[in-house]
């Protein structure tokens, strides 16, 4: 059985437009059913896809991912998913994309992250309008994210112009307290030690963290079974709450590997988090894995910058 795909490579994706007869603009709404079919959505059985031209020429899948057992916030949306996807993969601009469901205001919020974000171009397959055009021609309206939410809050209102924004490089300079550093231990059911290899690129992804409002960067990374390693980093909005955390990126990092396997199978788990910070993941972080993957070793480290 071949493995679900979430990157389709540049050269593919325009041949694959090409004996379609059509652009890739025209053909990422043709991909959406796809993409639905990825969604992971076991409370609500509502699933959404989104597909994404990067500025590379690749294509993007997302869908949104829902934990039973959990409120409803650890949830992530497609369009999250499809944005965590890109930086996964270095991909440093997100021209367009088509989705299977207008975006929620949540979601509207959270692409105000990337750079001019107002002219991303949305197309919204389930809409009236692009129903119809689809039928006739193929064709599909695409509308600025200005369009969606023309009225904007975001980084312009808070941070300086040269702050990196997410997709854009982060490099946060942080190390390890100590060497020997064991904060936050194991849950009591649990034992043993986390792999230096999962600890290390646990501290990778909090240095890739976006988190410029709090200044809490953090990451996770997590193990599974076989041993393979998947990383996710916290990203911030100015809005607060439509911010993601470290292992529901790490989750999407998880199913974006295209293992299609349940989150049992995730065996250990590292968080590095910022000593004395803020914004703590901690807590939020064990509840999720514990509920998602009980048997899962978990562990936190702290790390310092020396200034922000």
């Amino acid at each position: 059985m071949d493995r679900p795909r979430f990157v389709i490579e540049a050269a593919e994706a325009e041949s694959f437009a090409q004996k379609s007869g059509l652009t890739i603009h025209q053909l990422l709404p043709t991909l959406v059913k796809s993409a639905k079919t990825l969604a992971r959505p076991p409370i609500s059985n509502y699933h959404v896809g989104a597909v994404g031209l990067g500025s590379s020429g690749r294509i993007f899948f997302g869908g949104n991912i829902e934990f039973p057992g959990l409120p409803l916030h650890h949830s992530v949306h497609a369009e999250q998913f499809l944005v965590t996807n890109l930086i996964l993969n270095a991909e440093p601009r997100l021209q367009c994309f088509a989705v299977s469901s207008a975006p929620c205001g949540h979601c509207r919020q959270f692409l105000q992250e990337i750079r001019n974000s107002s002219d991303i171009k949305i197309c919204v397959t389930s809409s009236d309008e692009n129903t119809k055009q689809q039928q006739e021609d193929h064709g599909c309206n695409y509308y600025t994210l200005s369009h969606f939410l023309p009225d904007r809050f975001g980084p312009d209102d808070l941070l300086e112009k040269d702050v990196p924004l997410i997709l854009e490089t982060h490099q946060n300079g942080l190390s390890f307290v100590s060497d020997n550093d064991d904060d936050g231990g194991y849950d009591k059911c649990c034992n043993g030690e986390a792999s230096e290899s999962l600890k290390f690129a646990a501290l990778e992804a909090a240095n890739k963290s976006h988190a410029p409002y709090s200044k809490c960067p953090s990451g996770v990374a997590i193990m599974d079974s076989e041993g393979k390693v998947y990383k996710g980093s916290y990203m911030e909005s100015a809005a607060y709450n439509p911010s993601l955390g470290p292992v529901q990126a790490a989750l999407v990092a998880y199913v974006a590997s295209g293992n299609g396997g349940g989150y049992e199978r995730i065996v250990d788990a590292v968080l590095v988090e910022k000593e004395g910070a803020v914004v703590r993941q901690e807590h939020t972080a064990r509840l999720l894995l514990q509920v998602i993957s009980p048997k899962c070793q978990f562990k936190v480290f702290h790390c310092k910058r020396a200034s922000f």
